[in-house]
């Protein structure tokens, strides 16, 4: 490239010299000019416009003709996903434990799209061949079918086995049915973060982190010992079977819930509500729902999207989320101390520099929080 000694002009500069210029003119001729500024600004609007418009339509065909599949179709995140690819056009074989369970199945099948689109299928995620005949034909099967359980009595029999043997048998499956271009794997934010290196404000946490099982045993964190083997697991049978699998590793996930039950996320907000005496000490990543379901779209429509993808608005304390929804309801009864006297557990940071590559930008933290209270409202879990 040949050098050039032209003087640079700033955009200062440039801006200033069209002022001058503008001043110069007849008056006329400036309301001439002016007239033509605002109908470029008003075709740049247009324009803006009509590019969302066709992202919409492009997004709404983008799944069209193409037959995927959900794994726990009637969890939280995973009946978002069924609406979302609903909406853009996939056909949706989904699994639930008990088809005839309406509480399971009645708000997948009020769905848009879903009288046409849906399928319910039985299977059993410690029964290994169950998913066989379910993913024959899918060109992407979205594995999210997991439990989580804080209080559990047997955590090998409730948590371990069925995430580390179900997701197991979910892949086998797969690695049968030659139609399968991409899996989705929903793990957590709990395979990522619980291994003993500090999490302070200067902590920058990304995907290369692991959570590590031995200290997830030595603490008795068996929902995060059962996110970290499922995961570590899965990627182990994919490198070994050549399976082209990306995970999702969202946090705690908020905001509004298409189920009847009340999920184990949502209920914490839930109790804040309620009249909980005290506010949990305890730091926790946050995302809203919607944003869940869209990255696990999105990482199985991008073509370039690989490994793991953090999701995480931001991380806040339990004190900060009780500051928040005092603003947004000041008629509320809301917590007023922590549940312990020791000093609050520092917040970190979670890198979106990965997750931003794939399109997502999170709702806000304080929407999340408000769109939950409301979604609580107006299934009757919470009164205000």
């Amino acid at each position: 490239m040949r050098a050039s000694n032209a003087p640079v002009r700033s955009s200062t500069t440039r801006k200033m010299k069209k002022e001058e210029g503008k001043k110069a003119l007849p008056v006329a001729r400036q309301s001439q000019l002016q007239q033509s500024e605002r109908g470029t600004s008003s075709k740049r609007r247009r324009r803006r416009r009509r590019t969302k418009e066709t992202k919409a339509r492009m997004s709404a065909a983008g799944g069209a003709g193409k037959v995927v599949c959900v794994t726990g179709a009637s969890g939280y995140i995973a009946s978002w996903l069924v609406k979302l690819l609903l909406q853009r056009g996939y056909t949706v074989k989904a699994t639930v434990r008990d088809p005839n369970d309406p509480k399971k199945t009645e708000h997948l099948l009020g769905l848009d799209g879903a009288k046409d689109r849906l399928q319910l299928f039985k299977a059993n995620l410690l029964e290994e061949g169950s998913f066989d005949p379910i993913v024959e034909g899918c060109a992407g099967v979205f594995h999210t079918a997991s439990p989580f359980y804080h209080d559990v009595k047997d955590p090998q029999a409730e948590l371990l086995d069925p995430a580390v043997k179900g997701t197991l048998n979910v892949l086998k499956s797969c690695s049968k049915a030659p139609s399968v271009q991409r899996v989705v794997l929903t793990s957590s934010i709990a395979a990522v973060v619980y291994n003993g290196q500090p999490r302070t404000p200067e902590v920058v946490v990304d995907e290369s982190w692991f959570s590590d099982p031995d200290l997830c045993r030595q603490t008795n964190a068996w929902y995060l010992l059962s996110k970290t083997l499922a995961e570590d697991a899965a990627w182990k049978f994919v490198k070994e079977k050549g399976i082209d699998m990306v995970t999702i590793n969202p946090a705690m996930v908020i905001g509004p819930l298409l189920q009847p039950t009340l999920n184990t996320s949502a209920a914490a907000i839930g109790n804040l509500i309620n009249g909980a005496p005290t506010f949990p000490n305890a730091s926790f990543g946050w995302v809203n729902v919607k944003d869940v379901a869209n990255a696990h779209i999105l990482a199985f429509e991008v073509p370039s999207a690989s490994g793991r993808y953090c999701l995480v608005e931001r991380i806040a304390h339990c004190s900060e989320i009780v500051r928040i929804l005092r603003e947004l309801y000041p008629s509320v009864q809301l917590p007023e101390k922590s549940a312990d006297d020791k000093p609050f557990v520092p917040i970190y940071q979670v890198s979106k520099e990965k997750v931003k590559s794939l399109g997502i930008d999170c709702i806000p933290l304080n929407q999340s929080l408000k769109e939950t209270v409301e979604s609580l409202k107006e299934k009757g879990f919470v009164k205000l």
